[in-house]
């Protein structure tokens, strides 16, 4: 257990957990993120499983924008609780956090809460597409996925999380690092 945020380090189940991607550029990011982990345990039924913090370069941003701070969370979800009501919570608490609606595409923020999985379902849908429809190709994604669940598949893929990372360039490989 992590005294300051109060999250776990661990193994992640797909039979239980959602697999929240987290990001911020804007503000003091590591210390956001960090917030964040706190604020997810309100989301969990169960400890909440966190990787490291990790320094990534902006992906498709607009020019200028700042390195990123990600990780990776898992929550185990409240029973009833379904992908889209955690969506909301997850909005809710980009919200909080002081992200505004987007004005450009992937432009800076202080927060940035994707969710990549919940449990094994999937679904495509106006609001949500689970699982995330890009996680496999982005290492701000897989390399703290890695930290937690190296044999871990996403559903709908048929390699580990270690080899999707593996598989990525790697010039994009090496614009991440563990904090």
């Amino acid at each position: 257990m992590n005294p300051r945020t109060g999250a776990a380090h661990g193994k992640i189940n797909l039979d239980r957990h959602a697999v929240i991607a987290l990001g911020a550029n804007l503000g003091d990011p590591a210390a956001t993120v960090q917030a964040a982990f706190a604020s997810l345990r309100s989301l969990s039924a169960a400890s909440v499983l966190t990787s490291s913090l990790w320094r990534s370069e902006p992906v498709d941003c607009p020019p200028g924008s700042p390195p990123f701070i990600n990780a990776i969370a898992a929550v185990v979800p409240h029973t009833g609780e379904t992908p889209e009501s955690l969506l909301r919570h997850l909005q809710a608490l980009e919200r909080a956090a002081g992200r505004r609606p987007k004005i450009v595409m992937n432009e800076a923020r202080p927060l940035d809460l994707d969710l990549i999985a919940f449990r094994r379902e999937t679904r495509k849908t106006p609001v949500l597409t689970l699982p995330h429809p890009r996680a496999h190709q982005r290492a701000f994604v897989l390399a703290p996925l890695v930290e937690l669940a190296p044999e871990l598949v996403i559903p709908g893929r048929q390699e580990t999380v270690v080899a999707l990372l593996g598989g990525l360039p790697a010039a994009v490989r090496a614009g991440i690092s563990r904090l």
